[in-house]
């Protein structure tokens, strides 16, 4: 009885398995891409980023300008970039905490207009003190936009490393954005010309504040999980020195192009721009990396890329070649940049807002305290010495990555 009544049924299922196998190739091991809506977002995002990190770049692409037109000396500039870094590091991770447990919507606009104001007024004030207030007030915007938009971004991102490098790219972009937009006013009208620098983040402030969140079923998504503290602890290691390096060459480039290789203000600008896009490029090309080889691996690979790059920008002689290891050298320092934020909010998932707020900003910030101590080293041996420094700065980098594990793994 058992026979017949089996017979019919093998040649009825083969049709149907073939169809399976299509739902589940998109699951298999890579991150599944976020929908149209939430690239538009990220896009958004990605833009508020761009803005307000144009002012972090306005710090470094000014200095000179300051040693120039106001005399300041070495020690003096580098405190310029120790205000920015002062003003949006101390406060970020007690934001971050903030964020994560209160609704805090408009914080990141606030940020956004605070940060520009405070950079576009430190040109027209005389005094030095009144020049780092405005320049530590410029910081503390950063500080205010940094954890919110992490957290925002994270949220539209899903699991993507690839959307999250956009968010991060925007920061990039507004990096290299710095130099572009204010050199040729600088040179044409002095310091004053960083006025011209308030409309943008004041509209781009008005865009955010017309901007819907996500929905709150999307936000408890990306919450669950534990958090791992150790892993951070050491991403977060891995965040400062790459912070340092980057902070070190991206204020005395253009320095050393004009002081070490002695060429003119014009081709040391283009120096600091190429540094700059490197970063632009290396910040997607990690976010790629990343959903392909993992995002620890990638970490590492740019902390091994980063020392024959710098080794090759300070030996290399002229002015015009080591352009391409100024730009080989953004590169590489930015690859690990989008997966370092998305990474350190896989390892507190329960805490979103706060890992941005060390991974953007605490971290990052506190790669720019180390200013002074490079400033000394130029005041003594130049900015060639300061490069020969940074040379050696991302191997505790590479070291401390290979203690890194993958979010999914145990501790």
């Amino acid at each position: 009885m058992t026979g017949p009544t089996a017979r019919p049924t093998p040649p009825v299922d083969p049709s149907p398995p073939p169809r399976a196998p299509a739902p589940s190739a998109t699951t298999s091991t890579r991150p599944a891409a976020p929908p149209v809506s939430a690239w538009r977002r990220m896009r958004m995002w990605g833009a508020a980023h761009a803005v307000d990190d144009l002012y972090q770049g306005l710090v470094p692409a000014c200095v000179p300008y300051f040693v120039l037109d106001r005399g300041y000396s070495y020690v003096a500039a580098s405190g310029l970039t120790l205000a920015a870094a002062l003003g949006s590091s101390v406060p970020q991770p007690f934001i971050g905490v903030a964020v994560d447990r209160y609704r805090l919507g408009r914080l990141a606009p606030a940020g956004l207009a605070v940060a520009g104001i405070g950079l576009g007024l430190s040109g027209l004030v005389r005094p030095y003190a009144a020049v780092w207030l405005l320049i530590l007030l410029s910081g503390l915007g950063v500080a205010m936009f940094h954890p919110a938009a992490g957290k925002a971004a994270r949220e539209a991102a899903g699991d993507s490393a690839s959307a999250m490098s956009v968010f991060a790219a925007g920061g990039s972009v507004g990096f290299f954005l710095a130099p572009v937009l204010a050199t040729p006013l600088l040179v044409a009208m002095g310091v004053g010309a960083t006025a011209f620098f308030i409309p943008p983040a004041v509209l781009m402030a008005f865009v955010l504040l017309r901007h819907r969140p996500v929905a709150a079923a999307t936000r408890k998504a990306a919450g669950a999980g534990r958090d791992r503290w150790r892993p951070f602890l050491v991403l977060t290691g891995v965040a400062v020195v790459r912070s340092a390096a980057f902070f070190g060459a991206v204020t005395f480039i253009e320095l050393f192009w004009i002081r070490h290789l002695h060429s003119g203000p014009d081709l040391a600008g283009a120096a600091l721009t190429c540094f700059l896009a490197g970063g632009v490029a290396g910040t997607l090309l990690g976010g790629r990396i990343a959903d392909r080889l993992g995002m620890v691996r990638t970490v590492q690979l740019g902390g091994l890329l980063a020392v024959p790059a710098l080794i090759a920008l300070r030996l290399t002689p002229g002015t015009v070649l080591p352009l391409l290891f100024a730009l080989l050298t953004g590169l590489a320092l930015n690859i690990p940049f989008a997966v370092l934020v998305k990474l350190g909010q896989d390892y507190l998932p329960g805490r979103p807002g706060t890992a941005a707020g060390v991974t953007l900003g605490l971290a990052v910030s506190i790669g720019g305290l180390i200013a002074p101590a490079l400033g000394a080293a130029a005041q003594a041996y130049g900015p060639q010495g300061v490069f020969t420094i940074l040379c050696a700065v991302p191997v505790p980098a590479l070291v401390l990555g290979l203690f890194l594990t993958e979010p999914d793994a145990g501790d």
